[in-house]
């Protein structure tokens, strides 16, 4: 399919990430109509309009979303999850996004809304669920299983075989040996070095 049978996407929140996802959005070639945010004053882009306060500004006959929320933000929850299923449930195609400067092996799979960054590597054998993040310059490597809604930050690296469950959190520059599994839920501090099996809900933060 070429882009020019493409539906234009609307961006799905307009903070940080969401400069982020129009940049990508924008190297694909795709047309972005504006933004839905509650606040009128949100403007990702000079060019870019405001479209309304939420789901009901626009048709889903009409566009594709693409969220332009990030992660969890310090004591709040992860908003991603609950702004993915409003957007499905409101009849929404979620766009994924690969930025051309990733490298990604062939027989990756890729879930809906999923957002592969610039300068980020996904090996072999891979599959990334529904609505996660591989962020800028992260590095996956072959025959990981990363569930729906996690958010891998940028610089995070992955050996061979771990198996990342829903809803985790990876942040900045953490690494993950190879055949660990993170439990649902899970947050992994920036910088932390994961080297056994991580429980479901755990909070593991850096050596001091």
């Amino acid at each position: 399919m070429t882009n020019v049978a493409m539906k234009p996407v609307a961006i799905l929140g307009g903070g940080g990430h969401g400069r982020v996802v129009l940049a990508v959005l924008r190297a694909m070639s795709r047309e972005v109509p504006g933004v839905i945010d509650p606040k009128e004053s949100t403007a990702l882009s000079a060019d870019l309009r405001w479209i309304g306060a939420d789901l009901r500004s626009i048709d889903p006959a009409d566009c594709e979303l693409a969220l332009g929320v990030g992660s969890i933000d310090a004591g709040k929850r992860n908003a991603r999850p609950r702004l993915f299923d409003e957007g499905k449930a409101a009849g929404f195609t979620f766009t994924s996004l690969r930025h051309p400067s990733a490298i990604v092996a062939s027989d990756v799979k890729i879930g809906e809304g999923a957002q592969i960054m610039a300068g980020s590597v996904i090996q072999t054998g891979t599959l990334l669920g529904r609505n996660v993040i591989v962020n800028t310059s992260a590095s996956v490597d072959h025959d990981c299983r990363i569930a729906d809604h996690v958010h891998i930050a940028p610089g995070v690296v992955l050996s061979g075989g771990v198996i990342v469950e829903e809803g985790v959190h990876l942040g900045t520059g953490s690494i993950v040996i190879q055949a660990i599994r993170i439990g649902a839920g899970a947050m992994i501090a920036a910088g932390v070095i994961v080297t056994e099996t991580v429980s479901a809900g755990a909070r593991l933060r850096a050596q001091r």
